[in-house]
């Protein structure tokens, strides 16, 4: 059984990475953060008596569900927003919407080509892991970025280890070919870690 300074220790652990992995996948920071914020909720309010070391695991499974549950409730949101739309109905919000003033950068003392460069590149990596299947994005994601081995993959996705072998490798060869059309070359790719 896990004390309460155990648990608090692991949700520091694991917040800043849940919020780039949950940020990543729905692409809204705010949203990302309830998300996350609900997922440490659940953990600590459920499985606050498991012990430590199954933490990450039930974490990232929560995690999952979460986002999913979220995702459902865009659908259904979507759905409403455009059948209002449809009729006339707007938010109230008649402003133009500026892409350039939301625009934010890193690196704000590099030159503007390499700044827009560095945006380039970054959009079309996250347009080709953002185009894989939702299972296959899980898994590279679990596997690659957040550094979990394929048992506790597996474990957080409801599968065998396996499928989740199969997903990765399918995920890997997806992302390498979609990123070659861009003229990010094979040694491009290994360098960065995404080996065919």
């Amino acid at each position: 059984m896990a004390s309460i300074q155990e648990l608090s220790d692991f949700l520091k652990q694991v917040e800043r990475r849940a919020f780039k992995q949950t940020a990543y996948a729905v692409r809204d920071d705010h949203a990302a953060m309830d998300i996350v914020q609900d997922s440490m909720l659940k953990l600590a309010e459920k499985y606050s008596q498991r012990p430590v070391t199954e933490y990450p695991m039930l974490f990232q499974r929560i995690l999952q569900n979460t986002m999913k549950d979220y995702w459902r409730r865009q659908k259904i949101r979507g759905a409403w927003t455009t059948l209002l739309s449809s009729l006339g109905v707007g938010n109230g919000d008649d402003e133009e919407h500026d892409p350039l003033e939301t625009m934010v950068t890193d690196h704000v003392d590099d030159e503007p080509e390499v700044q827009y460069e560095r945006q380039q590149t970054i959009a079309i990596i996250e347009e080709a892991i953002k185009s894989l299947p939702t299972r296959q994005r899980e898994a590279f994601i679990m596997r690659y970025w957040e550094d979990m081995d394929v048992a506790e993959t597996a474990a957080a996705m409801g599968c065998s280890e396996g499928s989740v072998k199969t997903h990765c490798s399918r995920a890997v060869h997806a992302l390498a070919a979609s990123l070659e059309k861009y003229g990010f070359s094979k040694q491009m790719l290994e360098k960065a870690g995404v080996e065919r």
